[in-house]
């Protein structure tokens, strides 16, 4: 009896040792949780959404300002957005974004190419302005005269000439059938067309042939555009055309998965370290091409480039430059070279953030650098409105090995 009794005492003492050294753990733990998350959770593969502990009352006097002095009706979910997007907008990386829940669906619909309906223009930043760099055909835009050059400057009579090239995609996109004025200014006059939106047909990845020379056009990377071209290459027109040279086209190509634009490296590249991801400074991570599928190793090709050839497509550029697989041929690159995280977020919003910058296999910098062509061949916008293309021409006749 009394050797049970002894365990008792001491089972019941070890309890109550363990349970305050629990409740000393969890009191540091509690109080240090926002150092501990921020440290330890990347590495057990969460995402990171820190808490905060700072003091917003500052958010709260302004809100009450208006709520109590505004002459109008004061929405609280319309103040609430507008709170997040001012947040993330003053971090002042015009990668890093927030998206409403109605945003990041439109987003991730022109992810995997369904952009829609709109008037069909392509649009990119050009001396500090958002401009046409390239109407589609048989689409509203070229119909109604729009030219490659024009500055959008209003739509629906909304100015929106300082805003960046996404939102001002986005309010060019809408229903089909759907009406939409857009003013432009063109030779510093402004001119005004009334269009309606119809379905834009805008397929990733299409394949050309010019004798011998196989041209690829590659408009974005959805995630299987790399293996749409690879079954280009494949395919019995590539061998009945017994290709000798390759035209890749990544001209206004404005990026998309980075998946899809390695497997694009990997017909040139076998098994090699393609991307360099650098956080802070340090390399974080190294990205190499697939093996056993770099069928065009050996082939001559040529890069087409432009200033809006970014992000995405600036990979692909970089590592067939570094790798000596191609000639790049056009004008410097737009220099978009930041990873972006998409982060899920309450209610169906979206947090898109810089969280990284890529380098090219040799450790040149991407972003805000772009690539340089090795061939500088010049596209202007009349060459565009009179349907010129001296930067294919030149591709065409450049004998490369």
């Amino acid at each position: 009896m009394e050797e049970n009794s002894e365990e008792k005492k001491v089972s019941l003492g070890g309890a109550i040792i363990a349970c305050v050294i629990t409740l000393i753990i969890g009191g540091f733990i509690g109080l240090n949780w926002n150092t501990i998350s921020a440290n330890v959770l990347p590495y057990l593969g969460f995402a990171q959404h820190a808490t905060s502990s700072h003091d917003w009352s500052a958010l709260d006097e302004v809100y009450n300002a208006l709520k109590f002095n505004y002459d109008g009706e004061v929405d609280e979910k319309v103040i609430i957005e507008g709170a997040k997007k001012g947040l993330v907008a003053a971090i002042g990386d015009v990668y890093t974004v927030y998206m409403t829940p109605e945003e990041a669906k439109e987003y991730e619909a022109t992810l995997h190419g369904d952009v829609g309906s709109g008037i069909g223009v392509e649009i990119g930043l050009r001396d500090g302005y958002v401009r046409v760099i390239r109407t589609l055909p048989n689409n509203p835009a070229k119909k109604a005269g729009i030219l490659a050059g024009d500055i959008v400057y209003k739509i629906d009579g909304e100015e929106v000439y300082a805003e960046g090239t996404e939102a001002i995609s986005n309010k060019l996109h809408g229903a089909e059938g759907s009406k939409v004025k857009v003013t432009v200014v063109r030779d510093g006059e402004e001119k005004e067309f009334d269009l309606t939106r119809e379905t834009i047909n805008n397929v990733s990845a299409y394949i050309e042939y010019d004798g011998d020379t196989a041209i690829i056009k590659v408009n974005r990377f959805d995630t299987d555009t790399g293996k749409l071209v690879q079954d280009m290459v494949k395919g019995d027109g590539f061998k009945s055309k017994k290709v000798k040279k390759v035209i890749l086209d990544l001209r206004s190509n404005g990026g998309g998965y980075v998946s899809a634009a390695i497997d694009l490296i990997s017909l040139w590249i076998d098994g090699e370290p393609v991307l360099i991801q650098k956080t802070k400074g340090e390399v974080s991570s190294t990205d190499n091409s697939n093996r056993g599928q770099a069928l065009l190793k050996d082939m001559p090709t040529v890069v087409l480039v432009n200033g809006s050839t970014a992000s995405a497509s600036e990979i692909v550029a970089g590592a067939l430059k570094d790798y000596d697989k191609a000639t790049i041929l056009g004008e410097q690159t737009y220099g978009k070279g930041v990873v972006q995280t998409l982060l899920n977020l309450t209610g169906g919003a979206e947090l898109k953030v810089t969280t990284a910058h890529w380098y090219t296999p040799k450790g040149t910098s991407i972003n805000l650098e772009g690539i340089k062509p090795d061939e500088i061949v010049e596209l202007t916008y009349e060459d565009t409105n009179h349907s010129r293309d001296p930067q294919l021409d030149a591709a065409k006749k450049l004998k490369v090995e």
